[in-house]
């Protein structure tokens, strides 16, 4: 959007420059007719106003000297005498040509006394100025918007008549504004006219090449008031905002999901027609986002050009590593709205929320269960269509999950890469870990809700609370005697197979 801006108001600026040429001409007029006696002049300019009005017999355009309507002409025959001996481009009158030199000289000799802003043209200054007052002079009479240039209106005006009168010659398409036909004829001719000096990438757009040369500089101009999150471009801004104000305006109308973006929402309803656009040339595996498509292929490449700086670690996709090093600096920026707790992963958050809130939006097509995560919907589906694609290495034994397999392979290899911080013990598996740390800590993480009975452990805590609700879940198949655990069951199963064995 600052591309067309500032094209614009090139565009503006040479429209508008013909009439302070008129004006220039007009007042050279009047000093020298000043010179004159009073009654001398008060007679020739009654005779000019009677004898000079040079009209157009294109348009009708009154010009009141010969000469403002020859330059007048060459807005109809097209022609541009005045051309750069820089870049080659040509324009109608000589003001605007030694205008646009300032371009190539860099003289901007037009100051902001707001803000230090400098222009190369009077009428950039200008146009600049209307920020700060807020003047908004146009209005559209159709809708009531209003801008602070005329030429603004007249693009905005196209909005209301459909028109669009700028037409590629190649392919037939039409576009409201001119820029947009110049950007489009890019594509036709493949020219890519801005080039980064630091890396010599070539882009079609002036706001590309803008947003690209950020990447450089790491200048990040578009700052949030409600978290201090910085961006490199406004759309990414307004798109955070959304998550400070919970606004979701994008709603699935085949499952009710909603969207803070757009471009989120029509990703997600290609999962309900299966539209996958993006295939592997290697496997043949397709994806519904080319984001995906990319990650998938480090798979065969076995590329990870990210290293962690804390650990010999390296990942796949920056974001892995972004994600990875907070485990070091112990940072987590995403706080849950319901309670207290925080998170790494903005992800992880939105999944936690879905406790408090209940939403549970993937729903098996084989019964009525439902889930929170997409991941956990896939992993209980097998359990229906018995599918176990990941197979052990060293044995014959298949898994319907992947971590299963990481796990189960451990077995083999006798790895045990989780070390207690408190002493020498290791595991397999994290979880186990996190248990046995406890014992140093003396943490109690898990509360009764029925008494103030703290567990270093869930299942003690369940195990526990059937106390209160009286609940037995294991019944002997023997007699009518219950049990809280399945250990005591199978305890108090062994009197009857012994009796059945003495008999």
């Amino acid at each position: 959007m600052e591309h067309e801006d500032t094209e614009q108001q090139k565009d503006l600026t040479e429209e508008n420059e013909e009439s302070e040429v008129e004006e220039k001409h007009h007042h050279v007029k009047t000093d020298l007719r000043k010179s004159l006696s009073h009654s001398q002049t008060k007679s020739n300019s009654l005779k000019r106003r009677a004898k000079k009005s040079f009209r157009c017999l294109q348009c009708g355009k009154s010009c009141t000297l010969k000469q403002n309507l020859k330059r007048h002409m060459k807005i109809h025959s097209g022609e541009k005498p005045h051309t750069c001996d820089q870049c080659g481009k040509s324009f109608k009158l000589k003001g605007t040509l030694n205008d646009h030199m300032k371009i190539h000289t860099g003289v901007k000799p037009y100051t902001c006394d707001q803000c230090g802003s400098n222009f190369a043209h009077k009428g950039g200054l200008k146009s600049h100025m209307k920020i700060h007052s807020g003047e908004k002079p146009h209005t559209c009479d159709q809708c009531g918007k209003s801008f602070a240039h005329k030429g603004y209106l007249r693009i905005h005006m196209t909005i209301h008549t459909g028109e669009k009168p700028h037409t590629c010659n190649q392919c037939g398409k039409s576009f409201r504004i001119k820029i947009n036909l110049k950007e489009h004829m890019t594509i036709h001719t493949g020219e890519k006219p801005y080039t980064c000096d630091q890396c010599w990438k070539s882009f079609r757009k002036e706001c590309s090449y803008k947003l690209h040369m950020r990447s450089h500089s790491g200048e990040r101009p578009f700052y949030c008031d409600q978290c201090g999150k910085t961006f490199f471009r406004t759309d990414a801004l307004k798109d955070h905002l959304k998550v400070h104000s919970k606004e979701k305006p994008y709603m699935c109308s085949l499952c009710g999901k909603s969207f803070t973006q757009l471009g989120s929402l029509k990703i997600h309803q290609k999962r309900h027609s299966d539209v996958k656009d993006h295939m592997c040339f290697d496997c043949g595996k397709t994806f519904v986002r080319d984001a995906e498509l990319t990650q998938h292929q480090t798979i065969h490449t076995a590329e990870k050009p990210y290293k962690c700086s804390h650990c010999e670690k390296r990942f796949k996709r920056s974001h892995y590593l972004k994600i990875h090093e907070r485990i070091h600096t112990g940072g987590k920026p995403y706080k849950c709205s319901h309670c207290d707790k925080r998170f790494g992963w903005s992800q992880n958050l939105k999944t936690h929320e879905m406790i408090h809130t209940g939403e549970k939006p993937y729903k098996c097509s084989h019964c009525d269960k439902r889930f929170i995560e997409s991941r956990y919907l896939k992993t209980h589906e097998m359990i229906h269509t018995g599918e176990k694609p990941y197979k052990c290495s060293h044995c014959d034994k298949r898994f319907s999950q992947l971590p299963s397999l990481k796990i189960h392979e451990r077995i083999h290899t006798g790895e045990k890469p989780y070390k207690c911080s408190h002493c020498d013990k290791r595991f397999s598996q994290l979880p186990n870990l996190k248990k046995h740390e406890r014992i140093h800590t003396g943490e109690k993480p898990y509360k009764c809700s029925h008494c103030d009975k703290r567990f270093s452990q869930l299942p003690n805590l369940k195990i526990h609370e059937m106390i209160h609700t009286g609940e037995k879940p294991y019944k002997c198949s023997h007699c009518a005697k219950r049990f809280i655990q399945l250990q005591k069951l199978k305890t108090h199963e062994m009197i009857h197979t012994r009796s059945h064995i003495t008999a």
